[in-house]
């Protein structure tokens, strides 16, 4: 049966502390040296969305173990709009390479192109959907930063409601034993179909900041509103400083997917606390982790 990643459900706890454990394997690699480990495997990228950090850290993993990398380009975006199904896309590419990674603008995409595959197919982000390889990134942080993942207090802020990366983490969190705080601008909080499945409480910045051990930042994403009116309402809510910071831990780490707008100010970016820019490099070694899973 091939092996799909689509939703971080599609793991158990023990499975994602076994890709973790071998991504701490992949980071001597992933910082400069080779490997052959996947030489003769092709990996697929069809972004339909624009992305960097995603795109790039998945053609590096891929390349330094060994394998190589076909890129979706905007042209043949372009061609597809003009008619063809995402479904016969998927079918023809799964007939040239071993993998494909898959980012799209419609929740439930990545799942369905799984339908539709000879190959494995991971979710790079669908929508408002899921976005597991993100998720596994930012447990490996935590991980790494913070010593373990349980017993920690870790706080999400920012939007809530249409972040992707906040719904996978979620339900990530939700399989260790933390407690969760949720900062959002009321029109942003976190869907009640999540809030059914979690403990975690609602609160404001000042009042856990001081007890805190993550803080886990997100861009209020203007291009997932469904009007500019309601974006504008919301824009700019949310501001980390140093003086923001100034009753924090000594230990606490703060975290952010990227791309960033105002959120985060760069004075911090110099803090011991920062971990974001980390946390874009432990990508590299979690995706390699990844596509050894699906392809081995």
């Amino acid at each position: 049966m091939t092996k799909h990643l689509i939703s971080i459900e599609d793991l158990e706890r023990e499975e994602i502390l076994q890709i973790l454990k071998k991504a701490e394997g992949f980071e001597r690699i992933a910082r400069g040296r080779k490997s052959k480990l996947l030489e003769g495997k092709i990996l697929a990228n069809l972004f339909f969305e624009p992305s960097t950090r995603t795109r790039m850290s998945f053609e590096v993993a891929m390349k330094r173990l060994g394998g190589d990398v076909v890129n979706l380009t905007a042209q043949e975006i372009s061609s597809i709009a003009k008619g063809e199904t995402l479904a016969d896309t998927v079918k023809v590419i799964s007939k040239y390479v071993d993998v494909i990674v898959i980012r799209h603008p419609l929740e439930g995409s990545a799942r369905f192109a799984s339908e539709h595959s000879e190959v494995p197919v991971i979710n790079a982000g669908d929508g408002a959907g899921q976005h597991p390889t993100q998720t596994l990134l930012d447990l490996y942080t935590i991980m790494k930063e913070c010593g373990g993942l349980d017993g920690l207090k870790i706080a999400l802020m920012g939007d809530l409601k249409y972040s992707r990366t906040v719904h996978s983490l979620i339900k990530a969190l939700n399989m260790f034993d933390n407690r969760i705080y949720l900062i959002s601008p009321e029109t942003l909080r976190l869907p009640e179909e999540f809030l059914d499945e979690i403990d975690a409480e609602e609160v404001e910045l000042e009042d856990v900041i001081d007890e805190i051990d993550v803080l886990y930042v997100t861009r209020i994403q203007r291009e997932r509103f469904p009007d500019e009116e309601e974006y504008m309402r919301v824009a700019g809510s949310y501001r980390i400083t140093r003086e923001t910071l100034r009753r924090a831990k000594d230990s606490l780490i703060i975290m952010h997917p990227l791309p960033r707008v105002d959120e985060i100010d760069v004075e911090v970016d110099g803090m011991k606390c920062a971990k974001y820019f980390d946390q874009a490099f432990y990508g590299v070694p979690v995706r390699m982790a990844i596509l050894c899973e699906v392809l081995l």
